[in-house]
C-alpha cells in the first residue's frame, strides 16, 4: 500500500465535542474510511436521506457505535446520544412533568381593598428524544434493545407519522409535536441472544432499514491498528492475521474482536516490541489478550484457549516466514 493510500485509508474515530443534550461530531484524521467503511457509510446516508431511519445490528466489536456517529457527522447537524436501558419507560425519552409553578397576583391600589389571584400551572420537561424531534437532531440510539419493547412504543409514531405523542398536559396542553423535517435516527443493537437484550416489537422493526455488521474485512482491521499504535505494516499486518485465525476456534466466533488487535498493537508501540516469535512482549501481550475466551475451547473441562494462541501465533509467523516478501500470505 502506498503513503498517499494509507494517508487516504487511515482518517479512526470520530471527535465528539459535547454541550447539554447534544453532541457534535466531527471527522477526526484517526477515522479508518477503507472502501468497506465507504459502502457502509454510503448506504446509510442514501436511506437517512430520504428518510428512513437505519439499524446498524451485529456483534460487540463490529464498530456500530463508532459508525453511527461517522453517518451523523457526515450530515452536518448535531447529535442527540442516547443508551439503551432496561430501566428507562416512555418519559426518559420523550419528558415528563417536573413539579408546579405557582403564582400569586396582590393587587392593593385602592387602599382599602386587597384582591389576591393564585393560579397554578404543571410545569414540563423535554426529554432528549424529544428535543431531537423539536430541534431536528439526528437521533443515535445506541443498543436500543437494552430497553423494554414498551418504553420505546414512542419512536412508532414518530418514524411513521413524523408526530411525537405527548401527555395532554405537556407543553401547553397540544398534545403532540409535529417533527422537525431534518429529524433523522440512527439505531444498533447486538443480536437477540446476548445477555440483557429484548426481543424488539414488530411494529419498530419494520419502520427500519437493518444493515448488518460483521467483522471488518482485513484491509479495515490492518488500518485500524495502524491508526491506533503508529506500529509498522508489516506488525499490525501479523496481528491482525493471528486475531483473525483465532475467531475460527471454538464456539464463541464473535471474539476476538477489533479491540483485541488494538490492544496488542498498542502495548507493542508502547514497549517498543515486534509481531516476532522471538520477541517476548508479543508472546505474553498476544496470551494475556486473547486468552479471554475461556469458553471458547475445552478439554476435559479445562480450557485450552493458551494452546490454541500459541499454535495460531506459530502457524502465523511461519507462514509468514516461507513466504517471500513480495508475496505476503493474505490469510483469510
Amino acid at each position: 500500500m502506498s503513503g498517499e493510500q494509507r494517508q487516504r485509508a487511515a482518517m479512526t474515530v470520530v471527535k465528539v465535542e459535547s454541550r447539554e443534550d447534544q453532541v457534535t461530531p466531527e471527522a477526526s484524521s484517526e477515522f479508518v474510511e477503507t472502501s468497506y467503511v465507504q459502502n457502509l457509510t454510503n448506504r446509510a446516508m442514501a436511506y437517512l436521506e430520504v428518510g428512513y431511519p437505519v439499524h446498524f445490528a451485529g456483534p460487540a466489536g463490529t464498530g456500530k457505535t463508532t459508525l453511527a456517529f461517522h453517518v451523523a457527522a457526515q450530515r452536518g447537524r448535531p447529535v442527540v446520544l442516547i443508551h439503551g436501558d432496561d430501566e428507562f419507560n416512555s418519559s426518559d425519552l420523550v419528558g415528563r412533568h417536573s413539579g408546579y409553578r405557582k403564582q400569586k397576583l396582590i393587587d392593593n391600589f385602592i387602599h382599602s381593598v386587597l384582591k389576591t389571584e393564585e393560579s397554578m400551572n404543571i410545569t414540563w420537561m423535554d426529554n432528549r428524544l424529544t428535543l431531537a424531534c423539536k430541534e431536528g437532531f439526528t437521533l443515535i440510539y445506541d443498543e436500543f434493545t437494552r430497553s423494554r419493547p414498551e418504553a420505546n412504543n414512542a419512536l412508532l409514531s414518530i418514524l411513521e407519522e413524523k408526530i411525537l405523542n405527548l401527555p395532554k398536559m405537556s407543553r401547553g396542553g397540544e398534545g403532540y409535536l409535529e417533527v422537525h423535517p431534518e429529524f433523522r435516527a440512527i439505531f444498533t443493537s447486538n443480536p437477540e441472544e446476548y445477555a440483557g437484550v429484548h426481543k424488539t416489537q414488530d411494529a419498530l422493526m419494520d419502520r427500519l432499514i437493518t444493515i448488518n455488521l460483521g467483522h471488518f474485512d482485513r484491509e479495515t482491521e490492518i488500518q485500524i491498528a495502524l491508526a491506533k499504535s503508529g506500529l509498522p505494516f508489516s506488525d499490525a499486518e501479523v496481528i491482525v492475521d493471528v486475531v483473525r485465525e483465532l475467531r475460527g476456534i471454538g464456539v464463541n466466533n464473535h471474539r476476538p474482536t477489533i479491540r483485541a488487535c488494538i490492544a496488542i498493537a498498542k502495548i507493542l508501540a508502547y514497549k517498543g516490541a515486534q509481531a516476532h516469535k522471538d520477541d517476548a512482549v508479543f508472546q505474553w501481550a498476544c496470551r494475556d489478550v486473547l486468552n479471554t475466551d475461556s469458553a471458547k475451547v475445552t478439554r476435559g473441562g479445562q480450557s485450552i484457549m493458551a494452546e490454541k494462541v500459541d499454535e495460531v501465533i506459530q502457524a502465523v509467523l511461519g507462514a509468514y516466514q516461507e513466504a517471500s516478501l513480495t508475496t505476503r500470505p493474505h490469510l483469510p
